[in-house]
């Protein structure tokens, strides 16, 4: 069976504070090293009210630090709003501190709203150079070349040859890491519209590597595990109304669950949601695991990338170890019964 991995986002929940949200994160990657889940991505964001990862280096070599055999990366990190230069030092100073056990995921967005970005002194044209930007980082991990005098060099960073992922939500990655020969995931747990294209388009164009010499594709959901069909909905009325709140440009503290949904969203907004969390797995072990399973089998990914965004963070465990053993179930081919 695949690997299952976590996506966090270091959720600042309502009521909460950024220190709880860090607090939460390392109980529950070393959770997720225990159940042996594969890699605990953080996520880069900036101004975002329910978001505390926007320093995501830092809370990467916390989480490092704090575990024992995970791998630990970005998932990822804005490469617009960087040096290239900067990156591979952080990088290569966390693959340092933590060998063979450092993933860098590269995006394309600022991760932020437009004027966020350019207090992020984000250069308005440093996207049209991501291209460029990640061949540029992907140099910095190369062995030096001695005859090469006038390169720079990243130290630390310089032979570390960080695995380096290209994400996205469009097919502009999905080609760009085919040409590359990199690993791609697709955030399908937010913008699943062009997922089934992306993944075709990086499979049909993928150019061997060194680095990656067959296509390898994750793909992110949200996993809303509960005891009960009725809870798992219960706890996903909060990712609704994130959701709500977000595209209405009013971000929030991430919220707790609420019974009635009645008169806080409009029907257009309803539709809006259902389109944008298709690949949101909510409800009991026994009714998400075969549709678990046929999203599996429709879409074939290498690996699977798994949000929890719960607001009660012991539910939020529960629903790790009830994803943990949902893997063992599909791994197993053991159908569970409704």
């Amino acid at each position: 069976m695949i690997p299952f991995s976590v996506l966090d986002l270091s959720l600042i929940t309502r009521g909460g504070s950024a220190g709880d949200a860090f607090r939460n994160t390392l109980d529950l990657a070393q959770l997720a090293d225990d159940l042996g889940f594969a890699r605990y991505w953080l996520a880069e964001h900036h101004a975002m009210p329910g978001i505390a990862s926007a320093a995501t280096g830092i809370l990467i070599g916390q989480v490092a630090a704090a575990t024992r055999r995970i791998r630990v990366g970005a998932g990822g990190v804005m490469l617009p709003n960087h040096s290239p230069l900067v990156i591979a030092e952080q990088f290569g100073t966390l693959e340092t501190l933590f060998p063979d056990r450092i993933d860098l995921g590269l995006g394309r967005a600022p991760g932020a709203d437009q004027r966020t970005a350019r207090a992020l002194r984000r250069d308005p044209h440093a996207p049209e150079r991501f291209a460029s930007d990640v061949v540029e980082l992907l140099h910095y991990f190369e062995p030096a070349d001695p005859m090469d005098t006038h390169m720079v060099h990243a130290i630390p960073g310089t032979g570390l040859r960080v695995p380096v992922w290209l994400l996205g939500s469009s097919l502009f990655s999905a080609v760009l890491a085919a040409r590359l020969g990199l690993p791609y995931a697709f955030a399908s747990h937010f913008a699943p519209g062009q997922m089934a294209e992306a993944i075709s388009l990086y499979r049909a164009r993928f150019e061997p590597s060194d680095r990656c010499p067959k296509p390898h594709v994750m793909l992110s959901v949200n996993i809303i595990a509960a005891d009960g069909e009725k809870e798992g909905a219960l706890l996903a009325t909060s990712l609704q109304q994130y959701f709500i709140a977000l595209r209405r440009g009013r971000p929030i503290a991430f919220p707790p669950p609420v019974t009635d949904t009645t008169g806080l969203w409009s029907p257009a907004e309803q539709a809006m949601v259902d389109q944008t969390l298709s690949c949101t797995f909510a409800g009991s072990l026994q009714s998400i695991t075969p549709r678990l399973r046929d999203f599996i089998a429709r879409h074939e990914p290498d690996e699977l990338l798994v949000a929890l965004p719960i607001h009660d963070h012991a539910l939020r465990r529960h629903a790790l170890e009830l994803t943990a053993a949902m893997q063992a179930t599909l791994s197993s081919g053991l159908h569970v019964s409704p």
